[in-house]
Parts: structure tokens; sequence; C-alpha cells
């Protein structure tokens, strides 16, 4: 009331400056009380599929650069994710310890990352169903990978129609501040990001708005048989990838076999010579080497002898990773307590900020309940 006085009693130029004025008071004043919230980074991958150089190159050694630089991560390896489709039961049970396996061979550390199996922190859906219900039907089904997905599918499953709420529920459950993701999901974490804001508009500031961490584009390797598309776990043809399980014949094999031209030099001309610059660019990724330097290196040498010198460098990359996979695989109960002791630590994140939320929706926090099932 006082300030509308005092604004009403002059002039009208007067007026129109004191105004400016208490809205630049007001401004600071908000964001004086801003919540500022700790940097944590979050990323899950599916259980599905053999992980391959791409998914190495692209995502999991981002992941470990984050990891090693000291950043607060978590990884998740998102098994509710991967029922959104039909799996065996058996082999989804032995591909989330393969994943495990993969990724600590890969240099996740559990000293310095938290690792944990997406569907022993059962927050993670009790925070979906919360989210589902400030969002709209029309804004999923825009969604391009449903899109995607549903074309092949007659009867579409009610959760690949809410996969991308149940993303955001990964996400915001531990107020992540970042998440690492490719250019596919950029739309995915958009969703994330609104819902985050909802939900604080609606409810009071409860969650960060997630921020992107783009992998580098830069980054993504094309298909061996098709190097107009990206390496894929889901492509049928096994030679289209390098799988970071395959032995050295099998890697060799698949190099030797990888589409080029009919130009023996090697140059790199990825508009012109797509499958020769997707090796160049392959081997500039695990050396470092710029694609100007490999090329010298290969003067005077045609394309095949080139796969066999490209081959020897994945295969020196990618052996000592396989071997690590083949011996953590042996051992199923250190995998299990790497990721029971990972869900531990997920789960002492993931409550706290639960009950904040059961609080300002509505429910009630006054009679204590299990939330870990172990």
């Amino acid at each position: 009331m006082m300030l509308r006085k005092i604004i009403s009693s002059g002039s009208y130029q007067k007026r129109i400056k004191l105004k400016a004025f208490f809205n630049v008071i007001r401004k600071n004043s908000s964001k004086s009380t801003e919540i500022s919230y700790e940097k944590r980074i979050f990323s899950g991958i599916q259980p599905t599929g053999n992980v391959h150089l791409g998914n190495y190159l692209g995502a999991i050694q981002n992941w470990i650069d984050l990891q090693n630089s000291g950043q607060n991560v978590i990884w998740s390896i998102v098994d509710l994710h991967a029922i959104t489709l039909p799996q065996d039961p058996k082999e989804l049970e032995k591909s989330i310890f393969s994943m495990a396996a993969t990724l600590l061979a890969c240099g996740v550390d559990p000293e310095k990352s938290i690792l944990f199996q997406q569907s022993t922190v059962p927050l993670h859906t009790e925070l979906s169903w919360i989210l589902s219900s400030i969002t709209t039907m029309a804004k999923l089904s825009r969604l391009p990978q449903f899109k995607e997905k549903s074309k092949t599918i007659k009867e579409i499953p009610v959760a690949l129609f809410n996969y991308p709420v149940l993303q955001a529920a990964d996400i915001l459950i531990y107020k992540a501040t970042h998440v690492p993701v490719g250019e596919d999901q950029i739309q995915h974490l958009q969703l994330a990001q609104d819902l985050s804001r909802l939900f604080n508009q609606k409810f009071g500031d409860t969650f960060p708005v997630p921020q992107t961490i783009i992998n580098d584009d830069a980054k993504r390797i094309k298909s061996l048989r098709d190097p107009t598309s990206k390496m894929s776990k889901s492509c049928p043809d096994s030679k289209s990838r390098l799988d970071l399980i395959d032995s050295p014949d099998i890697l060799l094999n698949k190099i030797k076999k990888s589409i080029t031209d009919f130009t023996s030099q090697v140059t790199y001309d990825p508009d012109n010579r797509p499958g020769v610059a997707n090796l160049i660019k392959i081997h500039s990724l695990i050396t470092g080497k710029s694609f100007e330097e490999i090329c010298n290196e290969a003067e005077g040498i045609d394309t095949g002898r080139y796969k066999l010198m490209l081959a020897d460098v994945i295969i020196e990359k990618l052996n000592p990773i396989r071997e690590k996979i083949q011996q953590l695989n042996a051992e199923p109960q250190y995998i299990e307590e790497i990721l029971r002791a990972g869900a531990e630590k997920a789960s002492s994140i993931a409550i706290p900020n639960f009950y904040d939320v059961r609080q300002k929706i509505g429910f009630s926090n006054k009679f204590k309940f299990q939330m870990i099932y172990f």
C-alpha cells in the first residue's frame, strides 16, 4: 500500500521512473531468494544389446571424463526403460549384469561415481506417477521417439507412451542440475525441464531446471555397412558395428568388410567418401591424431592396407576392455555388491527429495514408511 501511495503521488514522468526503480528492486530481491542447487550430473543407459564403439566414444567416455574431473555424478542402468518393449526376462537379467561389467571395464569407478540399477530405487516410478498427473497426453504424443517406435507396433504399451515422464523422474528425483545427452534426446530433456518448472509453479520451488551437456556430435561414428547412418545397437546387421566384446578376429573381419569406395588413396572427404572418412574418424577418436596426420601416415598405401592398420589400432584399444568385461562377468557377486551399494547411495539422495515432494503435493509424511526394498 505504501508503495502505491508513493508512486501515485508524483507527476506522470516521476511515476514512470519510480515504477521502474521499484521493479528493479523487486527483481533483485527475488533473485536473492532463488534456491541454489548443488551441481549434480545424472545419465542412464539401457541394458539392451551389446555396447559398441559408438556408445563408448559418444557417451561412456564422456561419463568417465566427467567422473575423473571430480564432478558429482550418478549413472543408472535403466532397466525400467528397457521393458517398454518386450524383453526375455532371463536375457534381461543377464544384460543388466553385463552392462554393469561393461561400464566398470570402461572405467566407471564406484568410488568416484554412483552406479546402480534403476528398478532398485522405487522412487523413480513413484515420482513418475506424480509427474504424469501434471503433464498431458497431447504433449507426450508429439515427442519423436514415441512417434518413431509406435510405427512398428500394433499394440502400443502405455509404458512406451509414458517413457519420457519416467525419464524426467530419473533426473528430478536426484535434483540433477545437468544431463549429458545426444541430440536425439534433447526434446525429452526439454520435457524434464518443463515438468520441473510446472511443478515449481504449482507447489513451490522443489527441483532445479536440468541443463543439457551436449555430447560432442563430432564423436558420433557411422555404421560400417552404411556410412550415412549412425552406428546402432538395433541394426540387424552385426557387421555394421564394433562391439566391445568382439574378439580380435571378429574386429579385423568387420573392418576388412567395411564399406569404402573404389578410390585407393586414403583421404578425409566425408561428403564424397563417407565410408573412408568414417574409418579415419574412428582412428582419430581412438588415437587423438588429427585427420591430416592420419592421412599423411597412410600416404602411399591403399584403403585395403589402411583397414589393416586401423584394425590393429582398434584391437589394441578394445581388447583390454573385452578381457576386463569377461573377468567381471565371471564375478557376479562383485557386480551385485557394486549395484547394491550404488542403490543405497542413490536412495540416500532420492528419499529426502521425495519426502519434500510428498509434503508439497499434500501426501502426509506423519507416518514413516519403508522405501528401500533390499
